[in-house]
């Protein structure tokens, strides 16, 4: 069984930043083979890609609509992947989920992982 456990969510104002974690446990997940994504969901909004990152980090991909202001990032020895979101926008508001097991750029295999999110609401 795989666990991910997201973190980091808030409520911040517009231009605001803020950081989300995810971490990754179980006994026989080697998380450096998984390629890693950020999902939002937006209420009455259909899931979006937002990130993904290959396994050993060497390859990003960003959606363009948070190109330039969001980095994903991932710390192998501590099985976590971190989405830095700066210039933050209220348009940006909504739940994030990290993903394991990515097709990537930015396709969920159908033996994917799927964190509970963490809530992230930018004000005006």
């Amino acid at each position: 069984q795989v666990q991910l456990v997201e973190s980091g969510g808030g409520l911040v104002q517009a231009g605001g930043s803020l950081r989300l974690s995810c971490a990754a446990s179980g006994r026989t997940f080697t998380f450096s083979n998984y390629a890693m994504g950020w999902f939002r969901q937006a209420p009455g909004k259909e899931r979006e890609f937002v990130a993904s990152i290959s396994g050993s980090g060497g390859r990003t991909y960003d959606a363009d609509s948070v190109k330039g202001r969001f980095t994903i990032s991932r710390d192998n020895a501590k099985n976590t992947v971190y989405l830095q979101m700066n210039s933050l926008k209220p348009e940006d508001t909504a739940v994030y989920h990290c993903a394991a097991g990515l097709i990537l750029p930015r396709t969920l295999s159908p033996l994917a992982y799927w964190g509970q999110g963490t809530q992230v609401t930018v004000s005006p």
